[in-house]
């Protein structure tokens, strides 16, 4: 492990992020609020702890590898949501568990909260909120990679380090920055688009700026306690569902398809296809569930507050129009298993993710056929292309750890006390990045003790790392090496 590289990276990123305090000073010069100590005490701090880790080892100049990415990539992500939950301790005034868990459901595109009374904060508050989520959004791989090769230091370890498992070898150009830089313009431009269409839709700039930060980035903030049912919308709604469900695609098949005008690469991809056949298929059967219990009025109203609440449950972004854990039956479980489906492969979206979905039933199937045809010889494919025997190896360990965490995670929260329905499925939000769970933490994790939400945050740490590169840290092979 090269240890003074590894400060001087996070000196460096600590120093660039400090600058993301900037626009919510702004704000709160602009609307003339008292949280403007908060933002500049806290840009002090981060500017600071990033000139002391940079400073002693500014000239240490080596190749990354990629067990300094593993260190890198997890650090980065502690260090800053503890590091950002400075503006939480001072206003609101949160406790530090209170104010780290808010800070990591920001970063992790979450949307779980400990905040009650959103409507009295200050402007600033909520700007930056909403902005902590469209950053994790965009994730901090992007921004490590994008700022590292400016620097002379490869970045395709960090990379590497946190997407484990199926992914396109593909770049989108030869190199790695360019690739990054692309898909931030994206990322920008699918936001912009929906501000816009927020705002047309009747939302103030304001809350249509920080509405598109959390719904392009499938985090689920919102500026009010009501979340989306505060504008009682159904255009809003409509414009939420669009946009929360491009944030579910991977956004290399957002660039292509736009750079080469061909949209049919959309539909040729198998996990948008698959994708989007889950979402209708439980979109269905959660609209006729509630039209024949009679829940609402009419088949139509039906099926906006199935589709919607499906949406934005699945794709782990969160926001609420109803109480769905007051549904009739099956419903309420069967939105909370979806958040374990979540979004595509390189998109905002968290839980297990489709492609590996596909990969798990594609051998299962082969399974099954080899029991019928035992001489037979079984190839996985995906779009044409045959699936590598390591690819398959490395869904089936990200699955077994993925099923372990997640029961030993309720576990431990249930040994704080929380009943299980709560437990198990707050687990499963924060895990999945989904943030309303069932029980008691629908709309708001405040009945949680401060044990209980360091786990959550950690589970959310988990989730959004995809796993293997907390637990690889946490691996005494790992240091002998």
């Amino acid at each position: 492990m090269q240890y003074s590289l590894i400060q001087r990276i996070l000196g460096l990123l600590l120093m660039a992020f400090s600058v993301t305090l900037i626009p919510p000073m702004f704000v709160s010069l602009w609307y003339g609020d008292d949280s403007l100590h908060a933002f500049t005490i806290s840009f002090v701090v981060m500017l600071a702890l990033g000139i002391i880790s940079w400073l002693p080892v500014r000239h240490v100049k080596k190749e990354l590898y990629l067990h300094d990415g593993f260190i890198i990539t997890s650090l980065f992500w502690i260090v800053l949501s503890i590091v950002s939950a400075v503006p939480f301790l001072i206003s609101p005034r949160l406790d530090i568990a209170q104010a780290v868990f808010e800070a990591v459901s920001g970063f992790t595109t979450t949307g779980a909260t400990v905040i009650l009374g959103l409507d009295y904060l200050p402007q600033s508050i909520l700007y930056y909120r909403q902005q902590l989520q469209w950053i994790g959004g965009l994730g901090v791989i992007v921004f490590a990679v994008a700022v590292l090769p400016m620097l002379g230091i490869g970045g395709m370890q960090l990379y590497r380090a946190e997407t484990p498992g199926p992914l396109h070898d593909d770049k989108i150009t030869p190199r790695l920055q360019h690739t990054v830089w692309r898909f931030l313009l994206t990322y920008c431009i699918i936001t912009l688009a929906c501000t816009l269409a927020f705002w047309a839709g009747g939302m103030s700039l304001f809350d249509a700026v920080g509405h598109s930060y959390s719904t392009v980035s499938t985090g689920g903030f919102s500026t009010h306690d009501d979340s989306l049912k505060y504008f009682h919308s159904p255009l809003l709604e409509v414009i939420a569902i669009f946009f929360m469900l491009l944030g579910s695609l991977s956004f290399t098949l957002h660039y292509m398809s736009w750079v080469q005008m061909d949209l049919k690469r959309y539909w040729r991809d198998i996990q948008t296809r698959v994708f989007f056949y889950i979402v209708i298929v439980l979109t269905g059967i959660i609209t006729i569930t509630l039209w024949l219990k009679e829940i609402y009025p009419d088949f139509l109203t039906s099926l906006r507050y199935a589709s919607f609440q499906l949406v934005s449950i699945m794709t782990t972004t969160g926001f609420l129009t109803d109480d769905f854990s007051q549904w009739p039956l099956f419903v309420p479980a069967l939105i909370i298993l979806s958040t374990f489906i979540g979004g595509c492969v390189g998109s905002t979206a968290g839980g297990f993710r489709v492609i590996r979905l596909i990969i798990i039933y594609k051998q299962a199937m082969r399974g099954l056929m080899r029991m019928i045809h035992p001489s037979a010889i079984f190839t996985i494919k995906l779009d044409g292309k045959s699936v590598p025997d390591s690819v398959l190896q490395t869904v089936w360990e990200f699955t077994l750890w993925f099923i372990a965490s997640y029961v030993i995670l309720s576990f431990l929260l249930m040994a704080t006390g929380v009943e299980m329905v709560t437990a198990f499925s707050a687990v499963a939000s924060c895990f999945n990045m989904a943030g309303p769970g069932l029980g008691k933490v629908v709309f708001i994790y405040t009945s949680i003790s401060d044990t209980g939400l360091w786990i959550l945050s950690f589970a959310m740490l988990l989730g959004r790392l995809e796993i293997f590169p907390l637990l690889v840290l946490m691996t005494p092979a790992f240091w002998r090496r």
